[in-house]
């Protein structure tokens, strides 16, 4: 395991925090069938998971789109999304215990999504959810979405921890993509993709969910930085 001094956590929140990505493919459908649209969603989601809504949507239309246009569009789908996963709502698999030992250690958290406003609050206001991020940046910011990694980066500089220092955890090739391109050591949350897909140099560990990680001492493994 890597002995770079370890002062911080950053989560994604989409398919790494909660088990979510089912249920943003299932919204896509049910968004193109409202509108009458042909999408293959599989490869809708391919090409956009991990970035923020306007980026999505004009992957989607594959044109450039007015952001007025963009933002009301974004937020048909997000409704549609939270009416289905919301009665269905569920963390990925030993979350909010390991959440709960990174804060005992004394380790800094914060939380880097391409999700908007309305989809944070959603997640983390609900009564399964009890972490308490030192940040959280969102894609509807005016950041670039992931492969990019400006969100991990902001992420970084709100908790005053510089990059080298601080571990993403991610479930998307754009946001392991994003952990490297920001200077920063990843762990591939492995709920909708394959460890092979979320590979890299700087990818620590390779996971189903929180509770095989704990199964491994992760955390005991790893150098934390003391202050």
């Amino acid at each position: 395991m890597s002995r770079i001094p370890t002062q911080a956590i950053i989560f994604d929140m989409d398919g790494t925090m909660i088990d979510s990505m089912p249920w943003h493919a299932q919204a896509w459908v049910e968004f193109a069938r409202r509108r009458r649209m042909d999408v293959d969603v599989p490869d809708l989601m391919a090409r956009t998971t991990g970035r923020n809504g306007t980026e999505c949507i004009r992957e989607l239309l594959g044109r450039e789109v007015p952001q007025d246009e963009a933002d009301a569009l974004t937020r048909e789908k997000e409704d549609i999304y939270r009416e289905l996963f919301g009665p269905r709502f569920a963390e990925v698999a030993g979350f909010r215990q390991f959440a709960r030992q990174v804060a005992d250690r004394g380790l800094k958290v914060a939380v880097g999504t391409a999700g908007d406003i309305h989809n944070v609050h959603f997640a983390l206001s609900h009564p399964q959810m009890d972490v308490q991020p030192l940040a959280i940046v969102r894609g509807d910011e005016g950041l670039p979405g992931k492969p990019e990694p400006a969100i991990f980066l902001e992420a970084a500089r709100r908790i005053d921890v510089p990059p080298q220092h601080c571990i993403v955890f991610e479930d998307a090739p754009f946001g392991i993509e994003a952990a490297r391109r920001a200077g920063m050591r990843a762990v591939a949350v492995c709920s909708t993709h394959s460890p092979a897909q979320l590979a890299g140099p700087h990818v620590l560990a390779a996971v189903r969910d929180y509770t095989e990680l704990m199964n491994t001492d992760f955390l005991e493994s790893i150098h934390v930085a003391t202050v």
